[in-house]
Order: structure tokens, then C-alpha cells, then sequence
């Protein structure tokens, strides 16, 4: 995407990986509706930003995760089990609605040892 201003192709390149991480799209600034971000550079739009819905996010962590171990989250041991819990605590995954039985089907465990695994962090 090609933006005006000076070094704003730059800009756009420096915040892409933000963007992917949380799995957004960038758009040219005159494409973004009202709920989407604009970035200026240098006092010019150089960048829109359309964030995700938030039902995806649970699921677009779980998969950064299996690419992170290189394995379905299933096929984990107990212990790196209790550090994804722990991960997916921090980035708040068990404050969204179904949390914890989406975490319990990819962890292949269930809803209870999640919250073993949640209580022992609590305890620890």
C-alpha cells in the first residue's frame, strides 16, 4: 500500500507487524469506516486500520500458539499445557464468553482441568 509523505511507506512497514499480530487489516486512509483506526505520519493519513472482531481473538491466539510449539495444542505435556494457560490468562482469555471450554477443546483436557490449571497459578 502506498501512502504520501515523507517516509510514510516506512511507517506502514514499521506498524504492519502490529497489525498482523492482532489481526487487523490496513487499508488506505480513504477507505476506513467509522470504526476503523486512521494513522497519520508527519500530519498526513498515511494508514487505516480495521481492527478484528473480538470472537476471532481467542481463536487467532490458539493458532499463534500452535505455531509457536510447532504442534496441535492437544499434543503438549502437562507442564507446557499449564504455561499456555497461564499465557492465555495474561492476554485475557478466560474473560471472553466460552473461554474456557475453547481453551479446553484445543488443550484436548477439560473445562475442570482448565480451571486446575487456573486455580494452581492462583495458589503458586
Amino acid at each position: 500500500m502506498s501512502a504520501p509523505g515523507d517516509g510514510a511507506e516506512s511507517f506502514i512497514a514499521a506498524v504492519t507487524p502490529l497489525v498482523d499480530a492482532i489481526g487487523g487489516e490496513l487499508l488506505a486512509p480513504e477507505r476506513a469506516g467509522p470504526d476503523d483506526v486512521v494513522l497519520s505520519w508527519q500530519g498526513t493519513a498515511a494508514v487505516a486500520v480495521r481492527l478484528p472482531h473480538l470472537s476471532a481473538s481467542l481463536d487467532r491466539i490458539l493458532a499463534e500458539l500452535r505455531r509457536r510449539h510447532g504442534m496441535p495444542l492437544a499434543d503438549l505435556d502437562r507442564s507446557t499445557k499449564q504455561q499456555v494457560v497461564r499465557t492465555l490468562e495474561a492476554r485475557g482469555a478466560f474473560a471472553m464468553r466460552h473461554g474456557v471450554e475453547t481453551v479446553a477443546s484445543a488443550l484436548g483436557v477439560s473445562r475442570f482441568t482448565v480451571y486446575n490449571y487456573l486455580n494452581r497459578e492462583q495458589r503458586g
